[in-house]
């Protein structure tokens, strides 16, 4: 059909119709990539369907496309509806919505070219001295006779792109739109082979470099059994392979030819599990109610609330198993962050092997690009990941596991803020498969929905193996005693548990939310906190690289000599973090063997493993971490975890803040006594009175939980409501306060008759952030539609009906954090 929908990588809220181009040999199917022009630029685009006939445009006239950049879709249509349902309900473009969800650099936008006209380059290579612009780029101008997009782009940033704008009027130069290559796509390499027959060609007339190489070639085949073998190899043998190589393939004496190279993300595979000899009575029972639902492929929710230890991961591999065994239904099973997804990946591939692919940031563009592939083409048919994972391009799925469904890191909180649970939920209902959402803390929203039948629930109450919880002792920092008055880092509880542990050959996990050496460096002359230029927080003192370091916007400097405000030399670390924790640990117990895990010491997916295998194999006594150690891991011989601040969270301006700290507290706590030794949990605590602490000291979620409603009943919280956040955000402080003003008042010139509240406008808790100041308004509704509705004519406001000229509005739906 000639007609085709499309949504542009591009911040139109709407579809465009084009034409099918005349010369095109592809079929048009949904799920296609493709450019498309727009205005004067070619853009990325994405085809959702064919139309029978045009859509009435009052009078635009419809454009063909300029081409297909896939001969095969990227994404199944069945994903089509799913992608127009997340730009609906997150009010986010649909173009960028896709877009988001594939790989990276598979987004080519337009850009200009720059040719040289013959008069230019007389013109130009005459210019003196004085007048030619200041770097190299003039001399490449002349050499190459063009510029490049990314060269241009380098040019406006460094304000000399008027230049080109004049040299174009005068004729020197022509601009041209083009469009940039895809920055990432299936790896080659080049590859020979013999040619059929039996033995090596023979012809009297060959070099004796030529010879080397088709014996080489010849060996070299026999022994790996493969009739095609990489070049590389060649050359790890002979270096001057080139020469004779490509002399024999001219006469036919050997085949070249360029093969797809598979990039693996997996490197040292993560540790493995066996399956236990039996399940527990309370794995059968779930699974009991699991199997009928998965046996139909029919939407179902489940909701597992098992405690820490009691079997959660078994459940997942055995309703994947009965899910693989009806042909041609696939998994996707997500956790909330790349360190989980390490640690699962093992208990996978232990059962399903090659079935299993990875999608998640911790991953290179080419080997995301790689296991995108494999599950498009039905190679792999079970795939684990973080947040984005949700996105995978599985057919024909049968069951969603989201792991840990309570933690926050689901949401992405900018550009396209979706949750990716919530988002998973959803696309199980358009795909009518089986979704099992899992943690031993569940969100309060979700729980509710268990209790008020929108899930099914399913329970462990016990550990496997009937070993016990730990038992969780409490200490009031404000009565331990000290010198200077000041809490200590360790109480003599906890000290005096970690001695014992390590003298009994076991191993502790010290945990705190918080990384760096000190959270803020402080001038004891004028009382001077070292801030982040950029945003409004203050700098964190990392010892071992010398530096402090923005924890918001990334930005970093050497460690201050001076004050800036007085220049006094007299700054002193004030605060602690891991980094601190592991220092004075090593020096209060220099005969231990101390690591750390937080995201100063694992970057990557291979120190990660790195350090957990290490813990594993009993080479670490004591790991000091921040979440990253919190959550999902069995180490078996951890019988103590000291938690040195559980308060971290309880301050912040957030209504989930006692709902968070319960479940952080909660799954660090779970991580003692997994093995055949007894676990026990320290808690050094400023508020032993607070609900969340006395509830965690319990593993008590229904009293937490209870008190949560509670709570949110009376203050008119989810899940008693719907919320939306909007955030105005600008370089100029005074005119998103004026911007956020005025928006307020239309605000509550219309949620007034449609049972809306909203509450603000007001400063963000963190009111600048990466150069941009920060006012919010909360929307609070039960009608999700009207909701919905006042917040997408909110956002639709131009800025002049708000008196300014550069404030960005955006939309936040659901949010996760206040902050």
């Amino acid at each position: 059909m000639p007609w085709l929908e499309v949504a542009v990588a591009t911040p139109i809220a709407t579809t465009l119709t084009y034409r099918h181009p005349p010369s095109s040999t592809v079929v048009p199917r949904p799920g296609l990539r493709l450019l498309a022009p727009l205005g004067g630029r070619q853009v990325t685009g994405y085809l959702l369907a064919c139309l029978e006939s045009p859509p009435e445009l009052g009078g635009y006239a419809i454009r063909d496309l300029i081409r297909y950049l896939d001969p095969e879709p990227l994404f199944p249509a069945e994903m089509v509806d799913f992608f127009r349902w997340l730009a609906d309900y997150y009010q986010h473009p649909i173009g960028e919505v896709i877009k988001a969800a594939l790989p990276a650099g598979l987004a080519p936008q337009s850009g200009r070219l720059i040719t040289l006209t013959d008069r230019g380059r007389e013109t130009l290579a005459r210019l003196p001295e004085p007048d030619r612009p200041p770097g190299k780029w003039l001399a490449s101008l002349l050499k190459e006779g063009r510029l490049t997009a990314a060269a241009i782009r380098k040019l406006g940033r460094s304000g000399q792109g008027g230049l080109l704008a004049r040299w174009e009027q005068q004729g020197l130069i022509v601009a041209s739109a083009t469009a940039a290559q895809d920055a990432v796509g299936e790896k080659t390499e080049l590859c020979l082979a013999l040619p059929p027959g039996p033995g090596l060609p023979s012809c009297t007339r060959l070099l004796s470099s030529e010879r080397r190489v088709l014996a080489l070639l010849d060996e070299l085949g026999q022994a790996g059994g493969q009739p095609w073998l990489p070049a590389r190899l060649l050359a790890s043998h002979y270096r001057g392979y080139r020469k004779p190589m490509r002399s024999l393939a001219e006469r036919g004496l050997l085949q070249l030819t360029e093969r797809s190279v598979y990039r693996d993300p997996f490197g040292e595979p993560p540790p493995v599990s066996s399956p236990p000899v039996r399940l527990t009575d309370e794995q059968e029972a779930a699974m009991r109610a699991l199997a009928p639902a998965l046996a139909v492929r029919r939407y179902a929710p489940f909701l597992l609330h098992g405690v820490t230890g009691s079997g959660k991961t078994e459940v997942y591999l055995q309703a994947t198993a009965l899910t693989l065994a009806q042909q041609g239904q696939g998994v996707l099973v997500l956790v909330p962050e790349i360190a989980l997804a390490n640690q699962i990946e093992g208990d996978f591939l232990s059962r399903f092997g090659n079935r299993v692919a990875i999608l998640h940031s911790g991953l290179n563009a080419g080997e995301r690009f790689d296991q995108w592939q494999r599950i498009l083409n039905g190679q792999a048919q079970v795939v684990i990941g973080a947040r984005s994972a949700l996105f995978a391009p599985l057919t024909g799925l049968g069951l969603i596991i989201v792991d840990e469904e309570h933690d926050g890191a689901y949401k992405q909180e900018d550009g396209f803020r979706y949750q990716a649970r919530d988002a998973a939920v959803m696309r199980a209902k358009q795909t009518g498969c089986v979704v099992l959402l899992g943690s031993a803390t569940p969100a309060i929203t979700s729980f509710y929905h268990g209790a008020t039948g929108k899930y099914q629930r399913l329970t462990l109450t016990r550990r496997v193996a009937e070993r016990l919880l730990p038992a969780v002792e409490i200490v009031d920092l404000r009565a331990v005693p000290t010198v200077s008055g000041r809490p200590p880092l360790f109480s003599p509880q906890l000290l005096g548990q970690i001695k014992e542990t390590l003298a009994q050959g076991n191993q502790s996990l010290i945990f705190l939310n918080r990384r760096g050496f000190a959270n803020l460096v402080l001038c004891q002359d004028c009382g001077q906190v070292l801030r982040c230029g950029h945003c409004q927080v203050s700098l964190t003192l990392h010892q071992q690289s010398g530096q402090l370091v923005c924890h918001y916007c990334g930005f970093a400097m050497k460690k201050a000599a001076l004050c800036p405000q007085c220049h006094s030399a007299h700054l002193v670390p004030v605060g602690f973090g891991t980094e601190r924790i592991e220092e004075e640990l090593t020096r209060l117990l220099p005969e231990a063997r101390i690591g750390r895990l937080d995201r100063d010491t694992a970057t990557g997916r291979g120190q990660q493993i790195a350090i957990l295998k290490a813990m594993r194999q009993r080479q670490i006594d004591i790991l000091v971490g921040t979440q990253m150690i919190a959550k999902g891991h069995h180490f078996p011989h951890v019988t103590l975890v000291g938690v040195v601040w559980a308060d971290a969270g309880l301050g912040l301006p957030d209504y989930k803040a006692g709902e968070r700290t319960f479940q952080l507290l909660t799954q660090v706590f779970g991580r003692a006594g997994r093995g055949e030794s007894p676990g026990r949990v320290v808690v050094q605590t400023l508020n032993p009175e607070h609900y969340s602490i006395v509830t965690s000291q319990g593993h008590d979620y229904h009293t937490l939980y209870a008190e949560e409603l509670s709570r949110r009943r009376l203050l008119g919280f989810p899940p008693y409501c719907r919320l939306v956040n909007i955030r105005l955000e600008g370089r100029q402080a005074k005119e998103v306060e004026r911007a956020a003003i005025k928006l307020g008042r239309l605000a509550r010139d219309e949620a007034q008759a449609l049972g809306i509240g909203v509450l603000g406008p007001a400063p963000a808790p963190i009111a600048k952030l990466r150069d941009l100041y920060r006012w919010q308004l909360l929307l609070k509704g039960v009608n999700l539609k009207a909701l919905h509705d006042l917040s997408v004519r909110l956002a639709g406001v131009k800025p002049a009906v708000l008196g300014v000229s550069a404030v960005k509005l955006q939309v936040d739906v659901d949010p996760e954090s206040m902050v």
